[in-house]
């Protein structure tokens, strides 16, 4: 069985019931009136402010985009981009690829012109669906994509170089297409972050995003009755993967197109969303919004919330703990994963070990993990090594990428590039990426753990932890720290609260500024070094 399969069965056995919901907070700024009373009302041109699907429009739009790229020719195991924001449309059009015996890639919509060609031609597309948003960008290129064929444009007021989805598929059968697919056949490129330097292309069996869906599920518990709101980019494998865990079982999806934390909040009580999962920005902003009285939670309907789960990158354990003593109740879970192995939950640390707040976890559902030394030597527990998994959802390979695909693949080992160490009871705890290891006079400082430790101040919004070159050192360790907003906070407080650290562990260079982050959560340390590490800072004297 394929993950296509799946939207076959809750076609069948949902038809009618509601499967996407897409809510957009834009057309209605100041909340004066509820999601559903505005769905009543007679929309303005363009987007409306609430959208929904069945299960069965959902398969037949699916089915109806397939058949549309047969008609042009699509050949099994051709690659189609998909370039849209987050929409009702984005996953009908992703399985419509699949049914089609097609690869999906999914692109990040950030990318600027350069970068979108670039994966274009990295992953060797030969079809591109795109949105409004990024007509500007694809003019620029579409005259130098020569293997591009077909170019089909989701919205109103299509570009003359494209073709208008919503006028193509309307003409095209609702049959599903008969079409012989396995777990072994390519299914999907996504691209890396790309947090250092060009994203590379990975490749991923129907296999993969099967178990991707098992996994979640077994971790979870989802049933038909869950909602699972969606926040994260869609292209990315973090949030898709995780609704697939309530695709599996066929429970409604809501699509979330903005991360306010008053509109988190009124989506989970007025959608009666039951499962949440937050990038660790978009909590710690809740949590502060309700701090500062701007979100009072006795104002929403929240008891059938039951989960919050959270991952992308490490999370402190300082806004767990603020969490959990704001929603008890909830169940939390980390969830560990890279784009190479499908996304989440090769390593969760699972709903009833909340005593271990702070590590991601065990091995998943179907993983086997290893800590190991740069020799591929399993290190002791409480000694730190490189984090390495194995199961149904590792990578073929990065596409068109030998040397790539060799340098992280040890057999059928993955080695994830991030350090972390196992507990006596077998938990395992992130220490930080091999490539952010900071080595000041010859010892070996992990920021994540300075990071977890600053957070806890009050005052601090977020924190990231970078190395400057130092002549003496050869490192230093420098703090960027953005400061919660009202509040204040100066370099001899943020040493004073340093103080309980290890000398060598405290940041020789506090800088006050705006800590940034790609669209899956994770610091941005490349920009931060790009920034930084220059004259003026690497002179500057030890304190």
């Amino acid at each position: 069985m394929t993950i296509i399969d799946i939207l076959s069965q809750n076609a069948e056995k949902y038809a009618k019931e509601t499967a996407l919901v897409e809510i957009n907070p834009h057309f209605d700024p100041e909340g004066r009136l509820t999601w559903r009373d505005y769905a009543l009302m007679q929309p303005e041109p363009g987007q409306p402010f609430r959208r929904e699907i069945t299960w069965e429009t959902f398969d037949q739009k699916a089915n109806r985009f397939a058949n549309l790229l047969l008609t042009r020719g699509c050949q099994k195991g051709e690659k189609v981009a998909v370039l849209l924001m987050n929409s009702i449309e984005w996953l009908p059009i992703y399985f419509g690829i699949l049914r089609a015996g097609a690869i999906a890639v999914p692109l990040n919509y950030r990318y600027a012109a350069d970068e979108i060609k670039y994966c274009l031609e990295k992953a060797d597309c030969t079809v591109l669906v795109f949105g409004p948003e990024f007509i500007g960008r694809i003019e620029q290129i579409c005259d130098q994509l020569p293997a591009v064929g077909h170019m089909f444009y989701v919205g109103e007021d299509c570009p003359t170089f494209a073709d208008n989805y919503e006028d193509m598929i309307r003409y095209c059968s609702f049959e599903k297409p008969n079409f012989d697919i396995t777990e072994d056949d390519n299914a999907a490129i996504y691209f890396s972050s790309g947090t250092t330097g060009f994203p590379k292309a990975i490749l991923h069996s129907h296999r993969a995003l099967m178990h991707a869906a098992l996994c979640e599920q077994a971790h979870h518990g989802q049933t038909h009755e869950d909602v699972f709101l969606c926040i994260p980019p869609l292209y990315h494998t973090g949030a898709k993967m995780h609704w697939f865990g309530s695709f599996l079982v066929g429970g409604r999806a809501v699509l979330l197109k903005g991360t306010q934390p008053e509109w988190i909040i009124r989506a989970v009580s007025e959608e009666n969303c039951s499962i949440v999962w937050l990038l660790v920005p978009w909590a710690q902003d809740l949590l502060d919004s309700i701090d500062r009285g701007e979100i009072n939670i006795e104002n929403y309907k929240l008891d059938q919330w039951r989960l919050m789960h959270i991952g992308a990158q490490p999370v402190p354990p300082s806004l767990i703990r603020r969490w959990l003593a704001l929603f008890p109740h909830h169940k939390y879970d980390t969830n560990y994963g890279l784009s190479e192995s499908i996304g989440p939950g090769c390593v969760h640390l699972g709903v009833d070990n909340i005593h271990k707040v702070g590590a991601i976890g065990k091995a998943g559902y179907g993983w086997e993990v290893l800590i190991a030394d740069e020799n591929g030597t399993p290190v002791t527990k409480g000694e730190v090594g490189e984090l390495c998994v194995k199961g149904p959802g590792v990578m073929k390979c990065y596409y068109n990428d030998e040397k790539s695909t060799a340098e992280v693949m040890r057999g059928e080992w993955l080695l994830t590039g991030d350090m972390a160490m196992e507990d006596e009871d077998g938990f395992i705890f992130l220490v930080d990426r091999k490539k952010d290891v900071i080595i000041t006079g010859g010892e070996n400082l992990y920021p994540v753990q300075i990071e977890n430790h600053i957070r806890r101040h009050d005052a601090v919004k977020d924190v990231a932890v970078i190395g400057l070159p130092h002549e003496r050192l050869g490192e230093i360790a420098a703090a960027i720290i953005e400061v919660k907003p009202g509040y204040s906070l100066t370099q001899t407080e943020v040493d004073n609260f340093c103080a309980s650290l290890p000398r060598y562990k405290r940041p020789r260079q506090i800088i006050f500024a705006e800590v940034p982050r790609n669209p899956t959560g994770k610091i941005e340390k490349p920009k931060l070094r790009e920034i930084y590490c220059g004259e003026s800072l690497v002179s500057q004297q030890i304190k």
